[in-house]
């Protein structure tokens, strides 16, 4: 359960993230120090879809699996996220909204697994898509500069991550409208 193929990589991509930062650490010009935080990212990012492929085509799904791969996705997010707010290359509100809600849907869905409704606060089209608008736009905001001489990154991947924040919100809202009459009918 703790050392399947599917669990390693979702563990790779929190043993990741002191790689991601330390990058920013190194005695490397900008380009080059933008250039490998993006890559890793990217790659370590790739992983959250290859493990959950792999632990359905493997036969290797489990309890453990289902619980660590959303926290490491919020650890290299999150981490992320941090990295790019010190680079100022992200809204400081926007870094709160993103950071805030992860924390706080992560509680409800503690919460909700305690009064045995975690079925009303299941992953939703909405949380996928914003998590989708994250992980395009972390890396273009790592980059930091024109991608094959006419995208320019920071444009694109600040455009997105306003998107993020807003379908962050949105998403929340969606959760807390399903999870508020589970609790009201528990607290009764």
């Amino acid at each position: 359960m703790f050392l399947t193929v599917p669990t390693l990589l979702t563990w790779a991509r929190i043993v990741a993230i002191p790689l991601i930062i330390g990058v920013f650490y190194l005695p490397l010009d900008a380009p080059t120090r933008n250039l490998a935080a993006t890559v890793m990212f990217v790659f370590f990012a790739l992983t959250d879809w290859l493990d959950g492929w792999l632990a359905r085509k493997l036969n290797q799904t489990s309890a453990f699996g289902a619980f660590l791969d959303p926290v490491a996705d919020k650890f290299l997010i999150c981490a992320a996220l941090i990295v790019l707010l010190k680079l100022q290359r992200v809204d400081a509100l926007v870094a709160l909204v993103i950071i805030g809600r992860e924390i706080a849907i992560s509680a409800l869905r503690e919460w909700m697994a305690q009064i045995g409704a975690s079925r009303s606060v299941a992953v939703h089209m909405l949380g996928k898509l914003k998590t989708t608008a994250q992980m395009v736009a972390i890396p273009f905001l790592l980059y930091d500069g024109p991608l094959f001489g006419v995208i320019d990154t920071r444009v694109w991947g600040t455009v997105l991550m306003y998107a993020a924040a807003l379908l962050t919100v949105w998403s929340m809202a969606y959760y807390l409208r399903k999870a508020v009459p589970e609790i009201r009918a528990k607290v009764r």
